[in-house]
């Protein structure tokens, strides 16, 4: 097997040879990544990422024309390279039927028809073991209806992929903790509630048979993988602690040495939106599960203790009681929820007790955290979002988690008839809310990092011939900071107010929700951008526009969060969201390196 210190020592022309075969009939990346020397794989890979994001849109295009159709004729002519044949007999494409094969020969035909290059796709799948062929052909179908230029960036996202996977191969580098999550994510993701798990939909609600039997699993996970405690708590939570060593600073008592340790709070939730993906929260699980195994594996402890908390519900779905897992530890639970009904009439109170938890309101307030007794929280999560992948990036930190303020409104003019009502005496409610639309975009892109969404427009009662005299819209505005946020929604106010004025019209809007933002703390954040230097990897820094646990923990004691990238362009709440076994695995190694780092400054 190939090493660094090999690669690192060859001539020019060597170092070019040992990568022979990673990008597809490319030397010349290897050729201008030459300069050395590499501290981790994972530094050489962002180098050769980095020689062909800067070479042009030509080279560019030439590496994607470079790679061979799949089930092609260079496969059927046996004049695949050794690594595609081997990527393609993984994947299964060199056994297809002929039904497969003819509907794989389609699709090449129509895709190169359409794009005007050869459709790449990192056939060895996100786990590396290969994709099974109808995943193949589902995605060769999904992305023929992408826009041109933003395929053409998915093609080079798949040839990074795969050239990530045959630098593994070469190196006999397996990451072995990003497979272990993997397939933790992978295995609970076979809970799913009733009506969705038949139609092999992921859907995990609150305190259901399967958000349940998560519960169980995760615990289960938790014990086998050394934590000193596991339990669920009153609201569901899953709590797995890792005990510290104590030098005298420890608060209250407990079992174990290093029981009263101040602790690391870390965790994510379980639960998930309706026909969800897998990572969403789940990752922010998993990765500090890896990271405890590793400690525990091998007999390390830490001078502070680490408490993962799988939180029961932070999506809502089930009852309107957003956050509740993280809430309950700030001493947020409101009681009224436990008389919220669900859409079976099921009410949050009987919910718990059939779960086997007490539903009593002493219980759930004595989850509250003393912030006394913690270091801080940290969240690892997924980004959900395009910015990662888009820079082709593993890691980034995040700066903030957005504030946000929504609103519901109503413009309302006079329905009139299309065709007798002249252009200049119109009280076109829709064309109001067409203007505000666009202000709102102009506004939003003015200033970094703020978005603004209309996501609801309705005209109510509309007719093909008659000028719209009523629209009902949404607002979701969202920013790093309050102060952004509030400076933009006073400007859309005002504009709407302009707009109304003008064109003789009149509007109502109500607020529906106010959240603060939650900006990241800066020690922690430096701490997590020295964990993904040492990686090898670019620092870079981005907002959260999703909320998260963070959030609320946010509101006792410092938090900081690390977000990994997505693929399919980062789409979440989506079956298509998903995460490769090495990007996990660095952020583990990143997550280790945060506890030792931790472990330096509080020793």
């Amino acid at each position: 097997m190939l090493t660094l210190h090999q690669l690192n020592a060859a001539t020019a022309a060597d170092f070019v040879a040992l990568l022979d075969g990673t990008y597809e009939h490319s030397p010349w990346i290897a050729e201008r990544a030459a300069a050395r020397p590499f501290a981790s794989l994972a530094q050489l890979k962002q180098a050769m990422v980095k020689v062909v994001r800067e070479a042009g849109v030509d080279a560019q295009g030439a590496l994607i024309r470079a790679h061979p159709e799949l089930a092609g004729k260079a496969m059927v002519s046996r004049t695949l390279t050794t690594e595609s044949t081997n990527e393609q007999g993984k994947a299964g494409l060199t056994d297809c039927t002929p039904g497969e094969f003819a509907r794989i020969q389609q699709l090449n035909a129509d895709y190169n028809a359409r794009f005007g290059f050869p459709f790449i796709l990192a056939v060895r799948g996100p786990r590396g073991l290969g994709l099974g062929k109808a995943e193949i052909i589902a995605s060769f179908a999904r992305r023929l209806a992408n826009p041109v230029d933003f395929e053409r960036d998915e093609a080079l996202r798949n040839i990074h992929r795969i050239a990530e996977i045959r630098l593994a191969d070469k190196f006999g580098e397996q990451p072995e903790r990003g497979n272990r999550v993997w397939d933790w994510a992978e295995a609970l993701s076979a809970h799913s509630d009733p009506g969705h798990a038949e139609q092999g939909q992921l859907t995990v609600t609150y305190l259901t048979a399967a958000h349940q039997a998560c519960a169980r699993q995760l615990a289960g996970w938790m014990r086998e993988g050394g934590f000193d405690e596991v339990a669920i708590d009153a609201v569901g939570n899953v709590v797995g602690t890792y005990h510290g060593t104590c030098h005298g600073t420890c608060h209250g008592a407990g079992p174990g040495a290093g029981a009263g340790a101040r602790r690391l709070l870390t965790g994510s939730h379980y639960d998930t939106v309706r026909n969800a993906g897998k990572y969403d929260g789940r990752l922010g699980i998993l990765v500090p599960m890896a990271c405890v195994r590793e400690l525990a594996a091998r007999g390390r402890r830490l001078p502070f203790g680490l408490e993962v908390v799988g939180f029961a519900e932070e999506e809502g779905q089930r009852y309107k009681a957003t956050l509740l897992g993280s809430g309950a530890l700030v001493g947020q639970f409101d009681p009224a929820w436990l008389d919220q009904q669900d859409a079976d009439g099921v009410t949050m109170r009987d919910a718990m007790r059939a779960a086997g938890l007490p539903a009593e309101l002493a219980a759930i307030q004595a989850l509250r955290r003393d912030p006394a007794h913690y270091l801080g929280f940290v969240e690892v999560h997924i980004e959900q979002g395009p910015v990662l992948a888009e820079f082709d990036l593993p890691l980034g930190i995040v700066t903030s988690i957005n504030g946000s303020v929504r609103f519901l409104g109503e413009i309302t003019g006079m329905a009139s008839h299309a065709g007798t009502t002249p252009m200049g005496r119109r009280r076109d409610a829709a064309l109001g809310a067409a203007e505000l639309a666009l202000c709102l975009e102009k506004r939003a892109s003015a200033v970094p990092d703020v978005v603004a969404t209309m996501g609801l427009l309705e005209v109510p009662g509309g007719s093909i011939n008659v000028v719209p005299g009523r629209v009902r819209f949404s607002l979701d505005i969202r920013a790093p900071t309050d102060e952004a946020r509030d400076a933009c929604v006073a400007d859309v106010l005002h504009e709407l107010q302009s707009i109304c004025d003008r064109r003789g019209l009149a509007h109502r809007v109500e607020q529906t929700l106010r959240a603060a933002a939650a900006p990241c703390d800066s020690g922690w954040q430096r701490r997590w951008e020295q964990a993904v230097a040492a990686q090898g990897l670019p620092v870079f820094r981005l907002p959260s526009g999703a909320g998260h646990d963070a959030m609320k923990l946010h509101e006792v004691m410092p938090q900081a969060m690390l977000f990994v990238r997505g693929l399919n362009a980062g789409i979440s709440h989506n079956p298509l969201e998903s995460c490769t076994n090495h990007d996990i695995e660095l952020s583990v190694r990143a997550f280790l390196h945060l506890l030792e780092q931790l472990s330096a400054d509080t020793a």
